[in-house]
This record gives C-alpha cells, structure tokens and sequence, in this order.
C-alpha cells in the first residue's frame, strides 16, 4: 500500500436496516490533502463519514488508516489513533461551558501539559472562544458553535479531520472564516476529508474531490479540474457551484 495514502476506503456497502446507502465506495486521501466530498443531499456523503469513524460498520469492503484495518474498530477508540469526526449538526453539549466541551475533546490524553497547550492553540485559532470560555455553549451563535465543534476536535490533536458541512447554516461571511481556519489547519500538517454540499466553497481549496450519486462515486478528479467542469455542477451539484 503506499505509505503517502493515509486513509482510504475499499468497495465499502453500507447499510441502515435493509436499505443499502453505500454501494461498493472506493476512495483514498493522501497525506497533507484537502479531499472533498460533493454531491447532492442524500447522495451518501455523511453515510461515508460515518463509516470511515466507525460510527456505522460496513456490512462489506474494507477501511484502512495508517495502514491499519480499522473496518472493524470501535469509533470511541480512532481518536486515540488520530481520526477524528466532526461531525453534521455540531453535536455540541449546551448545558456545559466552552471550556468543558474543549476538554471533553481531550478525553484521549492524560498530560495536563499538553492538554494546556491544545487549549492554547484552539483559542488561538478561535479567540472568541477564549474571551467565553466559561459561559454555556449554548449561548453561542451558530458559526460560534462550528468553531467550537471544530476546536473540540482538535482538542485530540487529530492526524486526519473527518469535517461534515462545517459550511451549514452559515451566513457568507462567516463561512469565510472556517474555511479559512480548515486552510490554516491543513497548512499546519492535518489531513482533511471534508463533506459539502456547497463545491463552490469546497473546491477553491480542495486538492482532490469527489462526486457521489445516489451512494456511488460517479466522478473523480483534482479540485481545480472539477470546479471548471459545468456539466458536472449541472449533472450532480444541483447547480451550486455557479
């Protein structure tokens, strides 16, 4: 297997009940990459994540990460290997403070030392995060919570970010924002699968994407080639990269 492939899929099917969301997906993501994810709703992009993390298993194929078989691998053990999910939704805990889901990201880690300098980093990434950092996450707005979702993630110091429409809800400006902060993240070594519905936004960075219709990839190439490629928004995108 080459050793720049740092995580990559094999003919996976998916299932939910006796419905097959997944048929026979393969794709792999290289070493210091954006990859994205495009495709309609319900054309299987989050299905994919969700395999990738273990939170669904293959009913078939194969997941491996770091050149391990990890198809059959619980999801509450890959963030101790550096995979980590974030993902649609935020799925942030409202009740506790920015603080207390910060440190809930570092579950992974027994050095307080380190722990600090995670949380030195997200709040230098974040810094809105900083100055509110001991009131209730849900008080935030929703780019706020992104953010925090994303720090949270970090927070277990992540070899690839698995990131499920960070741009979701957003308004443009602050979508800007995270995305810059997912361009800063992967210049600072972390390799990123990242599933959009919006390939304007995902493709002006990303090296590499791919298309899914209809739980199949349909469609594979380098970022800029796809983003040029109008039969492609029209046919698969719905049109929203124009």
């Amino acid at each position: 297997m080459d050793p720049e492939i740092v995580l990559s899929a094999d003919r996976i099917v998916t299932r939910y009940g006796g419905i097959e969301a997944l048929h026979g997906v393969s794709l792999s993501v290289r070493r210091g990459q954006v990859v994205a994810l495009l495709g309609a709703n319900g054309a299987g992009k989050s299905t994919i994540l969700r395999t990738l993390s273990g939170l669904v298993t293959a009913s078939s194929g194969s997941v491996h990460f770091l050149g391990e078989d990890i198809t059959r691998v619980p999801a509450h053990r890959l963030p101790h290997r550096g995979l980590v999910h974030v993902p649609e939704g935020r799925r942030i805990f409202g009740d506790m403070t920015i603080r207390e889901n910060l440190d809930l990201g570092s579950f992974t880690l027994a050095d307080d030392v380190e722990r600090q300098r995670r949380l030195d980093h997200v709040f230098e990434l974040f810094p809105i995060l900083a100055r509110r950092r001991n009131g209730d996450a849900r008080n935030l707005s929703g780019g706020e919570q992104q953010m925090l979702a994303i720090g949270r993630a970090l927070m277990a110091n992540p070899k690839v970010l698995l990131l499920d429409e960070p741009s979701m809800g957003l308004a443009p400006q602050l979508i800007k924002e995270v995305m810059r902060i997912v361009q800063r993240l992967n210049q600072e070594g972390v390799t990123i699968l990242l599933v959009e519905q919006n390939s304007k936004v995902a493709l002006k960075f990303a090296d590499y994407g791919y298309v899914l219709n209809a739980g199949r990839i349909v469609l594979e190439g380098n970022g800029g080639d796809l983003a040029t490629n109008d039969a492609v928004t029209a046919a698969y995108l719905g049109g929203v990269a124009a």
